[in-house]
């Protein structure tokens, strides 16, 4: 009898799970939306949670949003290895589109010298808000779907006041080969009468998987290095605008609930300033009280860390903006059983919507504090370069001028500023030769990235991490390297 009786609720909670949603239980309570404004499923042809979009039908309705609505403007930056578009959708009220250009030199100035004239009180935040670089982790991507209808959509007031206070980077795939390989997957092994049995062909992908793009790389390590075309159009878009907050959408194991940052305390880089993780903090406020509403369990400052700066969640953090690692522990398709009860796709959707408005909240009410700490964070690099005297670094190769050329191409994607040297010189026992050899002032407005580059650490708070401990570039280059 007590085995039948587990049956049976097993059997309710999968029925239960695969009844029919509609947007209301995705999206916010009190906000009406217009009906102008096309929502995902006239689109896509499906209820988002449905199924898992494809790349094709995720731009298709990228699209569809900015050509209806006033409050969305689309970019191209180019294409993945796949040929698939690599789009950018800025998100922000009419006005704001109207007078655009001026908002972003105005934002980018904050970094500059004499940055102390410009007035906060009166100036837009930015907010970066990235979804799935690992493909086989595609609850942010689906999300995105919702996000962006929101936004463009919604008529309440407090929508209205975001966008007026806010200019939204919106990337919806930040890898779509990827994203595309594992909806083919799930979407072609996906039950009529769907299967929560974690043995299911469904839940175990077959090699290589969607986490990676089209030659398998992991483009979450890649924002230092910057040698995929993703990545490329990500770090241009990144340095044009200098975002405040960037956020990272991703799934963990089944078995576990939400993450959100800070990270772990002891595992933050020595270079990241202590505000930055107290500003996360209270970020993270946010997302509790919006997790809380809708009864979804999380956690926070454990199981991942701030400290590789080449991944999306740190990256912002040596560049004057904080960085947000989201983690959803995944369906891996549909529907699966989990240590926590049924996990339901659209469960996972809804808790990274969840997490991207109620960043936005956040961003919309410290808007002036988070500001401020950019400007102070560029303005305190500065000051530390410039007691430094006419430092720089000196690297070279006259072995392998190509290495030498790819790694000062690195930094120029980062816009730090690099010269060719002009002469030959000798200095600290090394010989850097004209044409082999570069130079890169240190007293300059990126310099604290400049440092992370090249920083060469031996000794650790923590002796453990959550994987890359060691990044510095002329050891990785193989290039003489010196400090004049």
């Amino acid at each position: 009898m007590r085995t039948f009786f587990i049956l049976f609720c097993l059997i309710s909670l999968t029925i239960q799970a695969q009844d029919p949603i509609d947007l209301s239980y995705y999206l916010p309570d009190h906000n009406d939306y217009d009906k102008s404004i096309p929502t995902p499923e006239s689109i896509i042809g499906h209820q988002v949670g449905k199924w898992h979009v494809t790349h094709d039908k995720l731009m298709m309705y990228m699209n569809a949003l900015a050509a209806s609505s006033d409050r969305i403007t689309i970019e191209d930056r180019g294409k993945t290895f796949e040929d698939r578009p690599i789009l950018l959708l800025t998100i922000t009220s009419p006005e704001n589109h109207a007078d655009i250009h001026n908002i972003r030199n105005s934002h980018v100035a904050l970094t500059e010298e004499n940055s102390n004239t410009l007035n906060t009180s009166n100036m837009p935040i930015v907010v970066y808000q990235g979804f799935s670089i690992h493909g086989n982790e595609p609850s942010g991507s689906n999300a995105s779907l919702l996000a962006a209808y929101h936004l463009a959509a919604s008529q309440s007031q407090d929508v209205k006041d975001l966008l007026d206070n806010t200019v939204i980077l919106f990337d919806p795939s930040f890898n779509p080969d990827g994203l595309q390989r594992f909806a083919y997957w799930a979407n072609v092994n996906k039950s009529k009468n769907l299967n929560a049995d974690p043995n299911d062909r469904e839940y175990s992908e077959v090699w290589p998987g969607g986490r990676t793009n089209h030659y398998w790389f992991d483009m979450n390590r890649d924002w230092l290095p910057v040698q995929l075309p993703e990545s490329r159009a990500r770090i241009a878009s990144f340095h044009k605008w200098m975002p405040n907050i960037l956020t990272d959408h991703h799934e963990m194991g089944t078995n576990a609930t939400f993450f959100f940052q800070p990270g772990i305390p002891s595992r933050t880089h020595p270079l990241t300033p202590q505000m930055n993780q107290q500003l996360t903090k209270e970020i993270g406020n946010y997302h509790a009280k919006a997790l809380d509403k809708i009864g979804s369990l999380y956690y926070t400052e454990e199981s991942f860390d701030d400290f590789y700066y080449g991944k999306g969640s740190t990256f912002p953090d040596i560049n004057g903006g904080i960085g947000i690692l989201f983690e959803q522990a995944s369906s891996r398709g549909h529907i699966q059983e989990s240590a926590n009860g049924i996990l339901t796709f659209p469960f996972t959707i809804r808790n990274q919507l969840t997490a991207a408005l109620s960043t936005l909240e956040a961003a919309k009410n410290m808007r002036v504090k988070i500001l401020d700490y950019q400007r102070s964070f560029f303005s305190n690099a500065r000051n530390e370069a410039s007691r430094q005297g006419n430092k720089a670094i000196v690297f070279g190769s006259e072995k392998d001028a190509a290495r030498t050329f790819h790694l000062a191409e690195i930094l120029k994607r980062h816009k730090i500023t690099v010269h060719e040297v002009s002469s030959d010189f000798s200095t600290n026992g090394k010989n850097f030769r004209k044409g082999y050899s570069y130079v890169v002032p240190k007293n300059q407005r990126n310099t604290r990235l400049i440092n992370a580059m090249f920083d060469v650490r031996t000794t650790f708070t923590d002796s453990l991490f959550y994987d890359v401990s060691a990044w510095t570039f002329n050891h990785a280059f193989n290039v003489d390297f010196a400090e004049t």
